[in-house]
């Protein structure tokens, strides 16, 4: 497949990595040569240095047999034009990065595909979604839901009361008897492992864990954990981001939105129906104090500091805050803030980037998710007849080692599948891999 990724910045980037390793042709446009230097010496890519809605670009013959053409420029405007000259000079299919939500919120769609921009993606919508999610699932640091939640993949901490700790992953099987969850993965040290038999787990382990509905509170208690009821949330940042979630989180939370600057304020208590607007530095921890921050049950700070929303994150933490999540602009904060304690943390551009990352996936995938702070996914694939998947119990398949088949959903039942296991045609199959296994994964179900 030919791709054509026009804009090099964190968003493209990103998708840029994650592609190279799927044996495509990926061509990166930016007028930044030296950032297009530095990427082409990291990965595999084709770079041209250059405006990507120029007249000169575009005609080329690259536009016109390119497979995929995304565009994820800082500029909303930028991204549609290319994608709409690209189609017309015989792209087969675009997408464009747009930052107003209203196209998405308010079903216009329609109306740019009639110009040629396939598919919209916004990465403040995707990150508003992801927050929202999270919120509802406090418990967890990431949980994905498969087949209206008849199986369910979620990280959770290993807190020193989880009677998991310094136990191997067989040494507890006796704890699962009825075989309804399974431990895939764990994060520790900045680093994601599939676990084994012989795997110890630690405290403060990210553990992920695929089960059936009836086991996940079973799986809370075992790692030392009690389900968070949420039911006051305090928002630090009136932006784009803030204003969306708060719009969200109303109609079921009480609501507390912190915003510095006046003006916004005023503009912010206009929109918003039901939430507090607090015109205060939400960086001030006295006065965050003397406005509740003890008493809110989680913390959203979502500013464009990413330094000042990890700090705040865990100055809730110390308040005794059960739930925070913070925005990340940084990449090279993604790994660390997790590890010094904060809960979740939110990158809208990788968001954005996994989101683009599906439409390339191969093999009959149905959906693709990404786990926050890590190198791993989950990838939902149906079998096909006559595939390698099917042809031997999926212990004698030699799946990759950085993989693991983690559920199976057949006729409308979830199973967790073990050992002797074998796939058959139309069962909807759960992969958990490191991101590196992927393209090796994707031949099995071709």
């Amino acid at each position: 497949m030919k791709i054509i990724i026009a804009g090099a910045g964190d968003v493209g980037s990103h998708l840029a990595k994650l592609l190279s390793s799927e044996s495509h042709d990926i061509y990166l446009i930016d007028e930044n040569e030296e950032r297009l230097n530095t990427i082409s010496s990291q990965i595999d890519v084709f770079t041209i240095a250059g405006d990507a809605k120029s007249v000169e670009i575009m005609e080329q013959k690259l536009i016109s047999t390119c497979d995929l053409l995304i565009a994820v420029t800082s500029s909303e405007e930028t991204n549609m034009l290319i994608c709409i000259l690209g189609k017309k000079l015989g792209a087969k299919h675009t997408i464009a990065r747009i930052n107003d939500d209203n196209i998405i919120n308010e079903n216009r769609e329609h109306f740019y595909n009639e110009l040629g921009i396939d598919t919209l993606i916004s990465p403040t919508h995707l990150a508003t979604l992801e927050i929202e999610r999270l919120i509802n699932q406090a418990a967890f640091t990431d949980d994905i839901e498969f087949d209206n939640g008849k199986l369910t993949v979620f990280g959770i901490s290993l807190s020193k009361k989880s009677i998991l700790i310094d136990k191997t992953v067989r040494e507890s099987a006796d704890l699962n008897p009825n075989l309804s969850f399974k431990p895939l993965a764990l994060h520790r040290n900045d680093l994601t492992l599939l676990v084994d038999g012989d795997t110890i787990l630690k405290e403060n382990d990210i553990v992920y864990f695929i089960s059936l509905r009836e086991s996940i509170e079973n799986i809370i208690t075992l790692c030392g954990k009690t389900s968070i009821e949420i039911r006051d949330v305090m928002i630090i940042g009136g932006s784009r981001i803030g204003l969306n979630i708060a719009k969200l989180l109303e109609k079921n939370y009480n609501i507390s939105l912190v915003e510095k600057d006046k003006a916004k304020c005023e503009q912010l208590a206009s929109i918003l129906k039901k939430t507090l607007v607090i015109n205060i530095n939400g960086h001030d921890v006295k006065i965050l104090e003397e406005e509740g921050l003890a008493e809110m049950d989680a913390l959203i700070s979502v500013t464009a500091n990413s330094e000042m929303n990890v700090m705040t994150s865990l100055v809730g933490k110390n308040h005794g805050i059960k739930k925070t999540i913070a925005r990340i602009e940084n990449f090279d904060y993604i790994n660390l803030s997790q590890s010094i304690g904060v809960d979740t943390i939110i990158n809208k551009k990788i968001i954005a980037a996994d989101k683009i990352f599906k439409f390339v996936r191969k093999g009959n995938v149905s959906s693709v998710a990404n786990l926050h702070g890590t190198n791993a996914e989950i990838i939902e694939f149906i079998v096909k007849s006559n595939t390698k998947i099917t042809k031997k119990p999926i212990n004698q398949l030699n799946f990759p080692k950085d993989s693991n088949i983690a559920g199976i959903i057949r006729n409308g039942i979830p199973i967790i599948p073990f050992g002797d296991f074998q796939l058959i045609e139309n069962d909807k199959t759960i992969v958990f891999s490191l991101t590196e296994s992927i393209k090796e994964i994707e031949k099995f179900f071709q």
